[in-house]
Parts: structure tokens; sequence; C-alpha cells
């Protein structure tokens, strides 16, 4: 970064701690702040500072929310006896996206990963269980990401449930819409076959 003045360089450097913000992308990043107008470059800067001040998590299901608790765990028109459980506040933006989940979510922030030394207690499982122990919950549907440490934090969240006589579900998989056989893995066509349904 020598080849830059100070300010340029800690504003590439600054970009390339984002993820998937590689050298040259936060190059790019940094030249075309540096090319905005003041106003603009100021509105940038305010939006991050605003965001960061004024975002938290939600009391009841640990989504990001200006306020709280958030406009889903507000809404009169939410089914509270069903919880959907995801593992990052994204995936609720894309369920949401469906128009088809009128229930609450939880997000966990995580998944259980003994690799990098994440536990049950690291993420937002406490919390999970003591809304379906208080609350008129029917059905916890695990919306966790089919990947072995989504899949063991469903296996964990789902013999914890258990005992409570809540129905637990896990989100289906299969071939995508579109999709051909031909290039699906041999994982993804096992769990197509397996979650089978008649029609």
């Amino acid at each position: 970064m020598e080849y830059f003045a100070y300010p340029v360089a800690n504003l590439i450097e600054e970009f390339s701690k984002l993820p998937g913000i590689g050298k040259k992308t936060a190059q790019r990043l940094a030249f075309h702040v540096l090319n905005m107008s003041p106003n603009d470059a100021q509105g940038l800067a305010s939006a991050i500072v605003e965001a960061k001040k004024n975002i938290r998590y939600c009391s009841v299901c640990s989504n990001l929310t200006d306020k709280d608790p958030c406009s889903i765990c507000e809404s009169k028109r939410r089914d509270e006896t069903y919880i959907c459980v995801v593992e990052d506040p994204r995936d609720v933006i894309a369920i949401e996206k469906t128009k088809e989940f009128n229930g609450l979510y939880h997000v966990l922030h995580g998944t259980i990963s003994p690799m990098e030394g994440i536990g049950p207690e690291d993420i937002k499982i406490k919390e999970l269980l003591q809304r379906a122990y208080e609350g008129n919950v029917k059905e916890v549907i695990l919306a966790t990401n089919p990947t072995i440490e989504g899949e063991a934090t469903s296996m964990y969240i789902s013999k914890l449930l258990k005992p409570m006589g809540i129905k637990t579900t896990r989100l289906a998989y299969g071939i995508p819409v579109g999709g051909d056989l031909e290039y699906a893995d041999e994982v993804t066509l096992s769990k197509a076959l397996e979650g089978r349904r008649e029609i």
C-alpha cells in the first residue's frame, strides 16, 4: 500500500475487511468513494454510522431491528403458534419474499460448530426454548442451511423440543425448480428421494 497516500491506503484497507472484498475490489470501492460528491460521501458515511448506532436485536426473535420488538413480532396478523428457526437475519428476508409463511421467526445467529469452537450456548438456542416453553407454540420449523453444522443444530434443537410435545419439522430438500437431475449431486438426489410426497 506504499503507493497510495495514507488516507487512501487506509480506506482500501477498511474496505478489504468486508466479506467477499479482495484488494482489487477494495481499491475500486475506495476510488469510487473518492470520486463521489462530498454530499454523497457524507450520506454513505452517515448511513453506516446510523445503521451501526440504531440497529439492535429484537428482544423476542433476535432479528435485526430498529425498534423493539420488531415489526414481525409486533404484527397482530402473524400466527404466533408457528416459529421458523433460521441461522441468519438474511434468511428471514429470503423466507418473507416467498409470502408463504405467516408465523414468527427465531434467528440463531449461527450454528453449532465444534471445529470453530461454537457450542449451543454461543447461539440463541436458550432463547428459542424459552419462547417455546412460555408461548402457545404448536410447531417449530427448522430452516437451518443443509450443511453439516446446520443439520447438527437442527438435530440438537429437535431433541430439546421433543419432551415439550411441540411438533418439529425441517424444510424439505431436493432438486430446485428448473434444475436438471443430471447436474444434481448424490446428496441432493438422496434427500429428494427421502422427502418425496404423494401427488
